[in-house]
C-alpha cells in the first residue's frame, strides 16, 4: 500500500477513535482529511476492482463523516440563555474570565472558536487571552478547531502566527486545526460540555489601554471596553444534565 493510503488510513483509524470517545470536532477534520487523501490515491489506483472495494470504503466513511457533521450542527442548536450582560462603552470588570470563565471546566475537551478577523496584532492578544483561559481551566482539553477569514493584505503572516499559536499548542498536547472561510460573519465560541458563548464583538471588546502604560496594560478587568452584548447559551447537550 502507498504512503498516501497509509497516511489515509492513519487519519481514518484516529477519527473512529475520536468519534467513539465523542471528540467529535476532531473526528469530523480527520474525516475530512483521510477521505481527501484516499480519494486522491483511488484517483490513480490502476485497477478497477481495488478502485471498486476503496470507493466503498470511502463511502462507509463518508455516511459516518455526515453523521458527525449532523451531530455537530445538533449540538450547536441554541437552547436556552443562562447568562446575558450587555457591555456599556468604557465599562471595565469584564475580563474573559470575569465574563464566562466558570462555563469552560474540565468536562471541555474540545472548543470551536469562530472569530472572523484575526489580522491585526490586538486581535492576536485577545485570542491567547481566551487560550490562556483555556489552557488554565480546561485541564483536558484536546483539541481547538478555529475558523476566521484569510489576511487578505498579508495571508504569509497570518499563517506564521497561526504556526507560532498551533506549535505552541501542540506542546500542550492540544491540538488545533485552523480553517479559513472567507464568507464568515457571525461570532461564537462552542464548548464541547454544551455551553455557547455569542459575543457581537466576539473577542474583540476591549479598547487600547490609554495611555499605553496605565492600569489595564496586562490586568484586563482594569481594560475599557467597547459596547457590546454577551449571551451564554446551554444546549441540550450540556454535560451533567
Amino acid at each position: 500500500m502507498s504512503t498516501v493510503a497509509l497516511q489515509a488510513k492513519a487519519l481514518l483509524i484516529r477519527a473512529v477513535e475520536c468519534d467513539q470517545s465523542g471528540r467529535i470536532l476532531e473526528a469530523q477534520t480527520l474525516y475530512q482529511d483521510g477521505i481527501s487523501q484516499l480519494m486522491d490515491f483511488v484517483s490513480d489506483e490502476p485497477d478497477e476492482g481495488k478502485r471498486k472495494g476503496f470507493l466503498v470504503r470511502i463511502k462507509e466513511y463518508m455516511d459516518r463523516a455526515n453523521a458527525i457533521k449532523a451531530r455537530i450542527n445538533g449540538r450547536l442548536a441554541l437552547g436556552e440563555v443562562v447568562f446575558h450582560l450587555s457591555i456599556e462603552d468604557n465599562d471595565t470588570n469584564c475580563d474573559y474570565d470575569q465574563l464566562f470563565g466558570k462555563y469552560m471546566t474540565d468536562q471541555t475537551v474540545e472548543i470551536l472558536i469562530e472569530e472572523p478577523h484575526l489580522t491585526k496584532n490586538f486581535q492576536y492578544q485577545n485570542l491567547i487571552r481566551f487560550l490562556e483561559l483555556a489552557v488554565t481551566n480546561c485541564k483536558d482539553l484536546k483539541y481547538l478547531l478555529l475558523v476566521t477569514k484569510k489576511d487578505v493584505e498579508d495571508f504569509d503572516k497570518q499563517r506564521t502566527n497561526m504556526g507560532q499559536i498551533k506549535a505552541d499548542l501542540e506542546r500542550r498536547q492540544i491540538t488545533l486545526y485552523i480553517k479559513y472561510e472567507d464568507t464568515l460573519h457571525d461570532r461564537k465560541i462552542y464548548l464541547s460540555n454544551g455551553y455557547i458563548i455569542k459575543i457581537g464583538r466576539g473577542l474583540d471588546i476591549y479598547k487600547a489601554s490609554n495611555p499605553m502604560y496605565s492600569i489595564g496594560l496586562t490586568n484586563y478587568k482594569y481594560r475599557k471596553c467597547k459596547q457590546t452584548d454577551v449571551d451564554i447559551w446551554r444546549t441540550s447537550h450540556t454535560a451533567g444534565k
